[in-house]
């Protein structure tokens, strides 16, 4: 079992992430990294949470 502890600093609403406290819209990492996919990004769809990890089913 992980027994992640909610990071207060990071709020995520992405149940979809492992690192999801699921419980709460709070990230379980101490720091995440944020990303863009484009050259110049210049609109919030443009940036990526590159921390993201699909959960598994097994993980609910």
């Amino acid at each position: 079992m992980d027994n992640k502890k909610k990071n207060s600093n990071i709020k995520c609403s992405v149940a979809q992430c492992k690192h999801n406290m699921v419980t709460e819209d709070y990230c379980g990492l101490d720091c995440i990294c944020v990303g863009t996919h484009e050259s110049n990004p210049t609109v919030l769809e443009c940036t990526n949470c590159d921390s993201f990890v699909k959960r598994s089913a097994a993980q609910g």
